[in-house]
């Protein structure tokens, strides 16, 4: 294997913006005679065809491509996209994508680091850390990447299909058949070819025949590596993952490949979480595993429609607390809410269920279908419960809605569980329906619920602020979507969400892992800034100062512009203000049980959430 090796990331919407044709949202689900019985709704899916969309869409190349880059600074990475407006982003301050932490790690790798010398208290000895030269490029050029590189990755998006048999079920994978004619043209000779993208079963095979097909003399090794990342937690998923998954052919070649593949994320994966299958076991188990993580959401939210209706007190929580200690089962995604949104989930289960029904195999589809039935009642079930506290009837009141994202941590508003709500509530035409979301540009916010399909009357109705207090004034009800920490409230006792692990290190352990290592890698670096945190309450995300200066932005950029414009509220809810800017009845209906029900009933408000018996 060569020293210094290129690896090329065709990102997420880089050919297929340009190759592939636009999408657009799918129609109704019983429109499709394979799902029988399904409920009547439409589930959003990515636009490959819409450069204004991906814009907003998350990519799975770019993190993954720049953690790469960060552990392996031998290794040459290059990540090409045709949108140019993305590619400037990447190069920028202001990246396409929001994830915490991610901004440090592209900067480390995309612009090198300066020389530095470490002395923390504690520390037998200062440490010498080198000047690192960039070795993460971001371009437009993908014909000389893709014919300089030994790894291509593609990372393609594959929407929900629109039309034609599978409509509205089928994953569409147009742009990676695209991808892959592109990257068959111009890869070179030995060059290992990996599938990042989520895919159907069988698509490794498929990769491999358009490879076949243009280079009949060339024999490439096709692999799967899926992706298991959590937006608003992907760097932290990726720096430290559960497992890396590859599959490959179980023959000589392909397991060497294999190997290939395992070598580059043993820069910094223990050997033990690098697991290797076969490639279609690896395609299938991406699938599985969303949705059974789906179904554990269903399941938990089924249990909190029964807390609610049995009228005796019965609680979720306490639920999910008694049968999380179960070893067996475990306590997370035990957390009742509002439903699961985000674009993954139902493209997912969907994609499962098509091919259990294409197998005919009609009983374990409708099985899969029903986690999606279940998450629909879930967010249509709250908005009901909405209008009927309400009196029956929404006319004439403002409804406040707290959280658009479809998950904290995360400016991604795709497939969120708020648009459902908001649509199901502006049917009831309300005087307003006001919209405050500390995470999501308010463009981005109105796009989505433009493309919910309200009525131009029903959408005059619908306001979008950047600060909770316009948001609550006069409103005779407040409806937490998105479990934002900003919503917990000051001064009130919450349910926290512990989604990072701790990792706070002691002087003793800094010392033995680093203190006396001559080569130090980026995991000890990490240590080191994790000790220089503890010792200092100011240290930011560059606590040893290593980093390269950002260039300036240019005076026409548009990022610091919109930023200018539009700064959102971090301050966290006063409910003792809300509760004096409130319309009579003040109620609460917390679909993420963000909020101390207790304390919120102590200021006069009336308090629903999620799974709280009465």
């Amino acid at each position: 294997m060569p020293s210094r090796l290129a690896r090329s990331f065709p990102s997420s919407h880089s050919i297929a913006s340009t190759f592939s044709p636009g999408s657009s949202t799918p129609g109704s689900w019983t429109a499709n005679p394979w799902l029988r019985d399904t409920p009547d709704t439409s589930p959003p899916s990515s636009d490959a065809g819409s450069p204004k969309l991906q814009a907003n869409q998350a990519d799975d190349g770019g993190p993954t491509a720049a953690v790469i880059a960060y552990h392996n600074p031998h290794i040459q990475v290059n990540v090409v996209d045709l949108n140019e407006n993305r590619i400037k982003s990447w190069n920028s301050a202001h990246l396409p994508i929001h994830e915490d932490g991610l901004l440090k790690v592209v900067r480390t790798a995309r612009d090198g680091t300066v020389d530095k010398t470490v002395a923390l208290p504690g520390l037998p000895r200062t440490i010498e850390l080198k000047k690192r030269q960039p070795n993460l490029v971001f371009s437009t050029s993908v014909v000389e990447a893709i014919g300089e590189a030994d790894i291509i990755f593609i990372c393609v998006n594959t929407p929900t299909k629109t039309h034609g048999i599978g409509a509205g079920a089928m994953a569409d994978v147009s742009a990676i058949e695209s991808a892959t004619r592109t990257v068959a043209k111009h890869a070179k000779l030995g060059a290992i070819i990996v599938e990042k993208s989520t895919v159907p079963c069988g698509t490794a095979q498929m990769i491999h025949d358009i490879l076949r097909y243009y280079r009949p003399d060339v024999e490439f090794e096709v692999l799967s590596n899926p992706e298991f990342l959590a937006e608003g937690t992907a760097v932290e998923n990726l720096m430290h993952p559960d497992r890396i998954l590859i599959g490959s052919a179980q023959t000589l070649a392909g397991l060497r490949a294999a190997a290939v593949v395992k070598e580059v994320y043993g820069a910094w994966v223990p050997a033990a979480r690098i697991v290797t299958v076969n490639t279609f076991s690896s395609e299938l188990a991406k699938l599985v595993a969303n949705t059974m993580l789906a179904q554990r959401i269903s399941s938990v939210n089924a249990v909190s429609a029964m807390c609610e209706e049995l009228g005796l007190g019965a609680d979720v929580e306490d639920v999910s607390l008694a049968i999380g200690k179960d070893a067996r089962l475990g306590s997370k995604f035990l957390q009742a809410g509002v439903g699961f949104g985000g674009s993954c989930f139902e493209k997912d289960i969907l994609n499962l269920a098509y091919l259990a029904r294409e197998l005919h195999l009609d009983v374990v589809a409708d099985y899969w279908l029903a986690v999606l039935r279940m998450n629909e009642d879930q967010r249509r079930r709250f908005a009901r419960n909405v209008v009927r506290e309400l009196n029956g009837s929404l006319r004439g009141k403002k409804i406040a809605i707290l959280g658009f994202a479809f998950k904290d941590g995360t400016n991604d508003t795709r497939n969120s569980i708020a648009v459902h709500v908001i649509k199901d509530l502006a049917m009831e035409m309300p005087r307003e329906i006001a919209i405050f979301d500390p995470g999501c540009a308010s463009a981005e916010i109105r796009e989505e619920v433009e493309k919910a399909g309200l009525t131009p009357s029903q959408l005059e109705r619908v306001k979008i602020l950047t600060n909770w207090r316009d948001c609550v004034q006069e409103a005779s009800a407040v409806c937490i979507l998105t479990q934002w920490k900003q919503f917990r409230g000051r001064k009130l006792g919450s349910v926290a969400s512990g989604n990072k692990k701790g990792r706070k290190l002691a002087v003793d352990w800094v010392t033995s892992c680093v203190a006396d290592k001559v080569d130090i890698s980026e995991m000890d670096i990490l240590a080191l800034e994790e000790l220089a945190r503890d010792k200092s309450s100011a240290a930011g995300d560059d606590p040893l100062e290593r980093l390269a200066p950002l260039a300036p932005c240019p005076e026409e950029c548009q990022h610091c512009r919109v930023g200018s414009e539009e700064t959102h509220d971090q301050e966290p809810v006063d409910w003792a203000e809300v509760a004096s800017m409130m319309q009579e009845r003040r109620w609460v209906f917390d679909g993420r049980n963000v909020v101390n029900r207790l304390e919120l009933q102590g200021l006069g408000f009336r308090v629903r959430g999620i799974g709280k018996g009465f």
